[in-house]
């Protein structure tokens, strides 16, 4: 079983969207280049901002790509290329609308669940679904029509808090997962409620 090697927060771009639920995956990665020390710089040949950091006692690539959300494969496929990454050495981290906010979990494989950053993700690696997932909860407005609104929109306060509790108990959890016991890192983080 191979190790993860790079870790992709999927997100919008710009101002206007970085403090949106849908940019929960960027966070994480924000976070975890803010933990390093290490800036996340625009690469315009990763489409996106990357950084390389030193963690938990291997080299790790740091990706947020800078296309918009349903374009999110270009950025990944070029990190894969240039680094020559296979899908299973990925943990792309995502804002996911059927988990709690305060909540976040584990996962390898599976659909994109109607989420654009993973169906354009699957896509670009050539149709496969091969790579682990972070879902980060943001929740569920309650009706479908509202969908594009609600992870466009800013959490609040109380909300924020809750999402930032899990992301600090993802990074905690992340060492055990990135040195492939998945089962411990899941069995963590998957009983942690914020």
């Amino acid at each position: 079983m191979s190790h993860v090697k790079a870790i992709i927060g999927l997100g919008n771009p710009g101002a206007n969207y970085a403090e949106t639920r849908h940019n929960a995956g960027a966070w994480l990665v924000e976070a975890l280049a803010r933990d390093s020390h290490t800036p996340l710089r625009m690469e315009k040949k990763f489409l996106g901002e990357y950084a390389k950091i030193h963690y938990a006692g291997r080299d790790l690539h740091l990706l947020n790509p800078t296309t918009f959300m349903n374009r999110s494969g270009a950025a990944v496929a070029a990190l894969c290329q240039f680094f020559k990454l296979a899908p299973d050495e990925l943990l792309v981290a995502h804002d996911e609308l059927d988990i709690d906010p305060g909540t976040a979990r584990y996962k390898t494989g599976g659909g994109h669940g109607g989420h654009n950053g993973l169906r354009d993700t699957i896509s670009a690696l050539g149709n496969s679904n091969a790579f682990h997932r972070l879902r980060i909860g943001i929740g569920h407005p309650g009706d479908a029509k509202q969908v594009t609104n609600y992870v466009l929109g800013r959490p609040g306060k109380a909300e924020r808090q809750a999402i930032d509790a899990a992301l600090d108990e993802c990074l905690r959890t992340l060492p055990d997962a990135l040195g492939g016991d998945w089962a411990k890192a899941m069995n963590r983080l998957h009983s942690f409620s914020a």
